[in-house]
């Protein structure tokens, strides 16, 4: 087990290490000059050259690179080309947005998905099976921009011309000291992040337990005179574990890198908006400040889900 977790935690660095070559690589060779960005449009060329040169632009990519991961390590992720301010700083201003949006979507759509699923997979083709692959079928042809905007429109549009608010329409309030204050203003979002995944982790779990269901430890269980909750719930639903476990690694881990759409429809500071506005301006440092974080998180989450096989999994222990 020593051995497993340890080459894990070896080929997560690993991953790290080539990501950072890449990022630096693919936005140091793209069309544009930094330097005339940051001095702007009606500097001279001697002003372009003096602010290259301050940057650190001037020199080989490689001695660049190492100069970038040197700083990376010690937690330098360099400064903004456009206010200067150290792109570490901008990124945690960012983070308190984008994790209430995570965590509060995550549980939303595991406390819709998951019992959908079940109930569908505990009664196949019954009307509530077909109510469950309804909803399933509606949750994934929705985009989450007409979702969001649905939302907007009717809890918050149509309340407001009856003459009172249901929802505000976006914004983000700090957890402390007023957490209500705090899930009133997320619950849109939070709704339109949880119901597409929440139809996916529902067909997820359906698909997977029905398979489990046909297997030949239920069917003995059922033999012995186990009532069908007790299958189900015991023998049935601890199985599906392992593949949950890896899609909820998976999705944790990406919208923590930034729920771009949904922070877009209600105007939302995080880490997704962030990233568009550093496109938008050319901001180097701070889209790979982005796209390192949005790696770090997904490398961490398989090392967690890995771990979670281990508890899950007695037979990887060996």
């Amino acid at each position: 087990m020593i051995r497993f977790i340890a080459s894990r935690i070896g080929f997560a660095a690993l991953v790290l290490v080539m990501l950072s070559g890449f990022v630096f690589t693919l936005f140091f060779v793209a069309p544009g000059d930094p330097a005339r960005v940051v001095a702007g449009e009606r500097a001279t060329e001697a002003q372009v050259a003096q602010v290259r040169e301050n940057l650190g632009l001037d020199r080989p990519i490689f001695e660049q690179y190492l100069s970038f991961v040197g700083r990376s390590l010690s937690g330098d992720l360099g400064y903004s080309y456009r206010n200067q301010q150290p792109v570490l700083d901008l990124i945690s201003n960012r983070m308190p947005a984008t994790v209430s949006l995570c965590v509060g979507a995550v549980i939303l759509w595991l406390l819709m998905g998951i019992p959908i699923g079940i109930m569908s997979a505990r009664r196949p083709g019954s009307l509530l099976d077909r109510l469950g692959q309804g909803f399933v079928l509606i949750g994934v042809s929705f985009p989450s921009f007409v979702l969001g905007m649905a939302a907007l429109y009717f809890l918050y549009f149509v309340p407001r011309q009856a003459g009172f608010t249901l929802f505000p329409p976006g914004g983000f309030k700090p957890f402390l000291p007023n957490p209500g204050l705090w899930a009133w203003h997320l619950m849109l979002p939070w709704f339109t992040l949880a119901f597409t995944s929440a139809a996916i982790y529902a067909r997820l779990t359906r698909g997977q337990l029905l398979e489990v269901l046909g297997e030949d430890y239920i069917r003995t269980a059922r033999a012995k005179g186990l009532s069908e909750r007790k299958v189900v719930y015991k023998h049935g639903v601890r199985s599906i574990f392992s593949p949950l476990t890896t899609q909820l690694g998976a999705d944790i881990a990406a919208l923590l890198g930034g729920a771009l759409v949904t922070e877009q429809v209600f105007g939302l500071q995080g880490i997704g908006s962030l990233a568009v506005q550093s496109v938008q301006t050319q901001d180097r440092p701070v889209i790979i400040g982005v796209v390192m974080l949005a790696g770090f998180f997904i490398v961490i989450a398989n090392l967690i889900v890995d771990f979670l096989y281990i508890l899950l999994d007695p037979r990887i222990r060996t």
